[in-house]
């Protein structure tokens, strides 16, 4: 990958628990989408060539505003397609912006490596920059958004006897 954030979040959790997360479709729909959207999984192959296809629906108010005030639709669908899978180690994906008013389709990047440490689970994500600053700034807003869903999740699950 080119020119990428690296965003780095610890869990206290199980690499079962953080990958089952991040590879089936109830777990991905549990916390996936930033606050105000939800995500529904239309298609999920969890190897390398496989693919996700899923939609990612504005569910707030104020987000359903905005994507219409941005001349975006509240409703989107995306295919991202798993360049490497390492089961409960690395997921690769790759997928294209094609849902930026005015701008041309360009190719997007993610990597998720996960490392077992003690009783946590380091989760370091790398993903492409995206065309300008701007959009940049709200990619990063998305995943620290969607981290912290999946920060919250998996303490619930561990206050959950």
């Amino acid at each position: 990958m080119k020119r990428q954030l690296v965003i780095q979040r610890s869990y206290r959790a199980t690499l079962d628990e953080v990958w089952e997360l991040w590879t089936t479709k109830d777990g991905i729909e549990a916390w996936w989408g930033p606050e105000g959207f939800r995500v529904e999984v239309l298609a999920l192959k969890v190897e390398t060539g496989g693919q996700m296809d899923w939609a990612m629906i504005a569910v707030a108010p104020e987000m359903v505003a905005f994507m219409k005030q941005q001349g975006m639709k509240t409703r989107t669908e995306h295919r991202h397609t798993f360049t490497e899978v390492v089961p409960k180690t690395r997921l690769a994906l790759s997928s294209q912006a094609d849902f930026i008013p005015g701008v041309k389709p360009y190719p997007i990047d993610a990597r998720v490596e996960l490392k077992a440490r003690g009783d946590q689970v380091d989760v370091t994500l790398q993903v492409s920059r995206m065309h300008d600053e701007d959009w940049t700034s709200r990619s990063q807003a998305g995943w620290e958004s969607q981290l912290s869903k999946l920060e919250k999740l998996l303490s619930q699950k561990r206050s959950t006897p």
